[in-house]
């Protein structure tokens, strides 16, 4: 089975599995796909992170998140008059680690060539993926922006025009980069390619050595971090993702949300104020180069944040943030022998820096300007050789033989590790099946820790299918309550599940988006 949010990349996954590929073959051809299906939300230029678990129950994490210029002292941005690293432009880009993780995990768990793999990619992309409604809009938003470089304008603004629904998107540029990349994926990191990337962010001011652009072709690959939920196994992706986020939430919510009625006014307030001490916590003292979450998730740490949460020690209520932009999209898929692959890349902001490197066809990714802070001595200080902090984390459930549970993710921003939260709780709390759990009422606390978001007033977002009495508990709670429409919380989830008693597996998309679930 697979899930993803675009039926073309679901149906890839499948014709995969059917020709005889394993789910590992599968992910990287949707995550290929995805790339022209969801441009906004992802691509080579981007990051990506992925769990694997195998049949014999072992699980991996894969991770490509690259560096920021060598050169990019906090003192090169305040000397240029900035307050915060830029969030467009090549001051806003990392070096892009998509590619780096998706050849590690094609080296360690894939059966066919990646040729043969993204070779219908390529074929789309000569050929024009439809524009949807969504890449529409994305586009329609953005137009000011895209229409600066001639690379995002020549493919998404033709002719100097938005797009109507159904146009072919040609990318021949982009079609060369893949069949290019699929030969030799570390010609992304060294070489031509590379030095083309470089020269073009260079012209554009961004102090990057090359030196950086050849060390993040090295894939972040090990363990999953883990804790225990309902008597299961929780495995999340480690840093620089916030896989630890969801974590920390687990293990305050446990045993806690099951005995309370599901979405209750008193589950909500409990999940949102654990969500509110994890994203305070993140900020007071991680880094993608420090254990500081490990001593957040130890017993007596929980311990004592529990009781903060029980002693109702609440944010004072404020006049509602304005929204943020954020698009990722993701990926699940567990073939017949259950190995099960969890894939979520991104390139941060929808279309990233709106930049392309010349002649390739390759969007940039805005992860430095949306990850990294401009905050004297903070462990995420923007500095050379480290990584910024990320929103992109996925997870899966195994039960105490290592037998597969569950594996889902979704896209978000700062609402990942809330909303995946939420549906590990509707599914090991409350049993609900991935529908259910994926379409289920949403609510995000706001702000997370994105740089471009800090120090702005909470909130806790809800979306109005919750119920007017519950909204009003909610504030009787103290929580400054900002209801959004039906669907409007965002996310696109994806879920499946394996029946315990039949094996059978079970799956949903979210409805929030255009995805589908399809079983071979």
């Amino acid at each position: 089975m697979v899930a993803s949010s675009h039926p073309a990349v679901s149906r890839a996954g499948v014709a995969v599995l059917e020709a005889g590929g394993n789910a590992a073959d599968a992910a990287l051809a949707m995550a290929a796909l995805s790339w022209l299906a969801l441009p906004g939300q992802c691509g080579i230029g981007g990051d990506a992170f992925a769990l694997v678990r195998r049949p014999d129950g072992t699980v991996t994490s894969f991770g490509g998140s690259g560096f920021g210029p060598d050169g990019g002292e906090p003192g090169f941005y305040r000397d240029r008059g900035l307050a915060a690293v830029p969030l467009e432009g090549p001051l806003a880009v990392a070096v892009p680690g998509a590619i780096a993780a998706l050849a590690a995990l094609h080296a360690d768990a894939a059966t066919w060539d990646l040729p043969r793999l993204w070779a219908p990619a390529a074929e789309t992309a000569e050929r024009g993926m439809p524009c949807t409604y969504k890449t529409r809009d994305d586009i329609l938003e953005r137009r000011a922006a895209l229409s600066r470089d001639p690379g995002t304008a020549g493919v998404y603004l033709p002719g100097g025009n938005v797009p109507r629904v159904g146009t072919p998107l040609r990318q021949a540029e982009l079609a060369a980069t893949l069949r290019r990349l699929a030969a030799d994926p570390a010609s992304f990191y060294t070489g031509d390619l590379a030095e083309r990337a470089v020269a073009a962010l260079t012209g554009g001011g961004a102090p990057f050595s090359g030196d950086e652009w050849t060390a993040s072709g090295e894939a972040l690959v090990g363990d999953s971090v883990t804790c225990r939920y309902q008597g299961a196994t929780i495995h999340q992706t480690p840093l620089p993702t916030p896989g630890w986020m969801a974590l920390q939430q687990a293990c305050l919510n446990d045993g806690r949300l099951a005995e309370l009625p599901w979405l209750s006014a008193e589950s909500v307030h409990w999940s949102a104020e654990a969500a509110r001490l994890a994203f305070a916590d993140r900020y007071a003292g991680c880094g993608s180069d420090n254990d500081h979450w490990k001593g957040l998730l130890a017993p007596a740490a929980i311990a004592a944040a529990r009781e903060r949460i029980a002693a109702g020690d609440l944010p004072a209520p404020a006049t509602p943030a304005v929204a943020i932009d954020s698009d990722t999209t993701s990926m699940v898929v567990v073939d017949g022998d259950g190995m099960a692959v969890n894939l979520i890349h991104s390139l941060a902001f929808t279309f990233g820096a709106r930049i392309t490197v010349p002649g390739t066809g390759v969007v940039l990714n805005n992860r430095l300007g949306r990850g990294a802070y401009l905050v004297d001595g903070h462990p995420n200080e923007v500095r050379p050789r480290r990584r910024p902090l990320h929103t992109l984390n996925a997870w899966l459930v195994t039960d105490d033989a290592g037998r597969l549970r569950h594996v889902g993710n979704t896209p978000g921003g700062d609402g990942q590790v809330q909303w995946n939260t939420q549906l590990v709780s509707h599914l090991l709390d409350h049993g609900l099946d991935p529908a259910t759990a994926v379409a289920a009422p949403r609510f995000t606390v706001h702000p997370g820790s994105d740089a471009d978001t800090i120090g702005h007033p909470p909130e806790l977002r809800v979306e109005s299918r919750l119920g007017p009495a519950r909204l009003e508990a909610l504030r009787d709670l103290g929580h400054a309550v900002t209801v959004q429409g039906p669907w409007a919380a965002g996310g696109s989830a994806q879920i499946i599940s394996v029946d315990e008693e039949t094996g059978a597996l079970l799956g949903a998309s979210d409805p929030r988006q255009d995805g589908v679930a399809l079983s071979v």
